[in-house]
């Protein structure tokens, strides 16, 4: 990996919900063009951590630089904008749009004076191609013009996948990516996110181990709110805290 500054560093980041405490002085480096991995037990506080990357869920106390900003305080679409985007664990897609006009919603909202870009072809063209050239990447561009219903579940995270990608973001925030999935579809994904590293950078929020293991750069766990190792996937899977508190049985 490159030794440059990290694309995202975050240091004692914090969110309590009344007498509950989400995440617990959060430190956390993700450097650029890695496949970053967040692992850990339910209620560890990682979707939680995901909310605040990406400005969903304002922290208490804390630091969030990207890509050399300070990022802390400011609202989810001006990080969106700034190459900071997040997939979400529960698909949210507009079952009365296309697929393809789903991706270009999506590009929009990214898009300073969107409004505008409607009313100008050219604009729109851009956009539409973008959408486009964002469901070649997920291969789903023979889907475009077909309506949300006929997707399967998985063909589904992917084109949310591809509204995420169509921001050209530079750090792409995938909670949950392969949740629900059936093997096959899983396998699908995975492909997928294997790809992505050589365009954007990725941190990774999964359930599925195995796949964490053969997909990650690095791996971070996350415990009771606090990250209680980083490192290779090998070091992480071996390290005995990480054992004892997360992975048990599934390290052998």
């Amino acid at each position: 990996m490159t030794s440059a500054a990290p694309l995202l560093s975050v240091r004692g980041l914090e969110k309590r919900f009344g007498g509950v405490v989400a995440t617990d002085r959060v430190d956390l480096d993700v450097a650029p063009g890695e496949v970053h991995a967040l692992i850990g037990p339910n209620g560890a506080g990682k979707t939680t951590l995901v909310a605040q990357l990406g400005g969903q869920l304002a922290s208490d106390r804390g630091r969030i630089v990207f890509d050399g900003a300070d990022v802390t305080h400011l609202p989810a679409h001006a990080r969106a904008r700034r190459g900071l985007a997040r997939s979400f664990q529960i698909t949210r897609l507009f079952r009365s749009a296309s697929v393809v006009d789903n991706v270009a919603l999506a590009v929009l909202a990214v898009t300073p004076q969107a409004i505008g870009g409607w009313r100008s072809l050219r604009s729109a063209r851009d956009v539409e191609q973008r959408a486009r050239e964002a469901l070649a990447d997920v291969d789903l561009a023979a889907r475009a013009c077909e309506p949300i219903e006929r997707l399967s579940h998985g063909e589904r995270r992917a084109l949310e996948v591809a509204m995420t990608l169509a921001s050209r973001p530079k750090l792409m925030l995938l909670d949950e990516p392969m949740a629900g999935m059936g093997t096959e579809e899983s396998a699908r994904i995975e492909r997928l996110i294997d790809r992505l590293r050589a365009s954007t950078t990725v941190l990774l929020i999964e359930h599925d181990v195995d796949a964490v293991f053969r997909l990650a750069d690095r791996v971070s766990v996350l415990v009771s709110g606090r990250v209680i190792a980083t490192g290779a996937p090998a070091a992480v899977r071996s390290d005995a805290a990480v054992v004892a508190a997360y992975l048990g049985d599934e390290s052998a």
